[in-house]
């Protein structure tokens, strides 16, 4: 089983081909995400992943996004592509996270009127389980969709969350774009950062001009540019 690291800075997600991957990979990201979500615009199939995953360069971070989808295809689908990170971007309750074995997750949360509240008690759970998730990351609430609709992400609410606890690191996603990636960064101060509508011209194709200035303004805020 890969137990690869599985931290980043700047994640770029639903990459959808070869030309994508390697555009995403020469701007200086550091992580990518394959969709494997049938209803997503960027969904890939495994068979499609592979030439994506085998183009990318040794020490990308290689993320598999799931939604609701059976624990037994999610562990097959990460084992057999060497995938770094699992993203669990449905309504997958904290138990389900013990299927999973000791692959690494990055647990998705959709920031509604509620507030950090239920993400507290999510982890709550998970810490009781033994099923902490490596990272946490929070996109817009968006009703009846699950990511990738370029809503923002309240970034006020997101000031609160508990940095430097036994939280996991916060990766923010949910409506990034080159423009507002660096006020985000400042705002909330993330961990990482993650963007996939935002550096798009159509659904499920990057370009790359976009892309690299996304990741240049983001690697300038957290003081890496």
């Amino acid at each position: 089983m890969n137990k690869g690291h599985s931290m980043f800075r700047v994640k770029i997600c639903g990459i959808t081909s070869v030309d994508d991957a390697r555009a995403v990979a020469a701007a200086g990201a550091d992580a990518v995400g394959l969709n494997f979500y049938a209803k997503s615009p960027r969904h890939v199939t495994v068979e499609k992943a592979r030439p994506i995953i085998d183009a990318l360069p040794a020490g990308l971070v290689k993320v598999g996004l799931f939604v609701n989808a059976p624990a037994e295809e999610v562990r097959q689908t990460f084992d057999s592509l060497g995938l770094d990170l699992i993203q669990l971007h449905g309504h997958e309750p904290p138990i389900y996270l013990t299927h999973l074995g000791d692959r690494p997750v990055m647990r998705a949360f959709r920031l509604a009127e509620a507030g950090l509240e239920p993400i507290g008690r999510y982890l709550g759970d998970c810490g009781q389980l033994g099923c902490m998730p490596r990272l946490v990351l929070v996109d817009a609430h968006v009703e009846g969709e699950y990511g990738g609709t370029g809503q923002v992400a309240d970034w006020q609410m997101l000031k609160e969350y508990p940095h430097g606890t036994s939280a996991p690191p916060l990766v923010l996603a949910g409506g990034l774009t080159p423009e507002n990636v660096g006020e985000a960064i400042r705002t909330v101060r993330p961990a990482a950062v993650d963007t996939a509508s935002g550096v798009e011209s159509s659904p499920g194709r990057k370009d790359p001009a976009a892309v690299e200035a996304f990741v240049r303004a983001a690697r300038h805020a957290f003081g890496h540019g």
